[in-house]
C-alpha cells in the first residue's frame, strides 16, 4: 500500500491544523475576557488598567491565528 503523497498531507492536514489553531485562539480568547471582567468586578477601579493589559493580551492572541491562517495559505498554494 502507497503512503500519502506531500500533496495530500498538506490538503489534510493544513485546515485541521487551522482549525485546532482557531479553536485554540476561541478558547484562550474567553479566558483573556472572562478573567479581566472578573478583576474589574474585584477591583473597578482599575478597569483601565486591566482593559488595556486585556486588549495587548487579545491583540497577541489574534495575531496567532492570523499568523496560522497566512501560513496555511501558503502551503495550500504550492500545489
Amino acid at each position: 500500500m502507497e503512503g500519502l503523497s506531500p500533496q495530500t498531507a498538506i490538503a489534510i492536514f493544513a485546515p485541521l491544523g487551522l482549525a485546532i489553531t482557531a479553536l485554540a485562539s476561541a478558547f484562550a480568547l474567553g479566558r483573556a475576557v472572562s478573567a479581566a471582567m472578573d478583576a474589574t468586578a474585584r477591583q473597578p477601579e482599575a478597569a483601565t488598567k486591566i482593559l488595556v493589559n486585556m486588549m495587548a493580551g487579545c491583540a497577541l492572541i489574534e495575531a496567532l491565528a492570523l499568523y496560522a491562517l497566512v501560513f496555511c495559505f501558503s502551503l495550500l498554494g504550492k500545489f
